[in-house]
């Protein structure tokens, strides 16, 4: 595993789209405050397997369950080599469940998926909803429980952040999206091409 000063690159690009696409489009209204308040840990997976990636990630849930949550609420475990074809990606979220299962973490850990070719069931590839969920680089997103219901306490129905998110990318539409990221350096691809692996 690699540390955040040594994979700049990887975290820098993940921390562009965190604050100009989730927050600044506002499609996670309680992210904010985790990141202002510096409680979001970047980790970034050098593992090019399957089996590396769930070592990593085994890993990672226990350093959440056990870290001060007001010093780390939630981590995004970045994985730049490991299934960058959205079908393996897809088909590694029951093994990332199992994972949650196997530590007794199911109900007070979530792991929320993100991908630059990530596709919601039933959708075109390049369908603007779908960008509410793709990411620089394949992650997963480890949140403790405890946050997510203090969060949505608030919140009357939570399935509205869903149809919001949907609206906002709408209205942004494919070009939109591109502007966001003229200035970025390395922009996030606005199709859903994959590279192997």
């Amino acid at each position: 595993m690699t540390s955040t000063a040594a994979a700049p690159d990887f975290v820098g690009a993940t921390r562009r789209w965190l604050e100009r696409a989730v927050i600044g489009l506002g499609l996670c209204p309680f992210a904010a405050a985790a990141y202002d308040f510096g409680r979001v840990r970047f980790v970034v997976s050098e593992r090019r397997t399957p089996d590396g990636l769930r070592e990593d990630l085994c890993v990672e849930l226990v350093r959440l369950r056990d870290a001060d949550p007001r010093e780390c609420e939630t981590t995004l475990l970045i994985h730049p080599h490991a299934l960058s074809r959205f079908a393996d990606y897809n088909d590694f979220l029951s093994e990332a469940d199992a994972c949650l299962e196997a530590l007794g973490l199911q109900g007070e850990v979530q792991i929320a998926s993100f991908h630059p070719a990530y596709r919601f069931a039933g959708t075109e590839p390049d369908a603007i909803e779908n960008y509410t969920n793709r990411s620089p680089y394949p992650l997963l997103h480890l949140l403790r429980e405890a946050s997510i219901e203090r969060a949505l306490r608030g919140c009357k129905d939570p399935a509205e952040i869903y149809r919001r998110n949907i609206r906002t990318m709408q209205s942004l539409d494919i070009e939109g999206w591109r502007r966001l990221w003229l200035d970025a350096g390395a922009p996030l691809d606005v199709h859903s091409s994959e590279t192997n692996g």
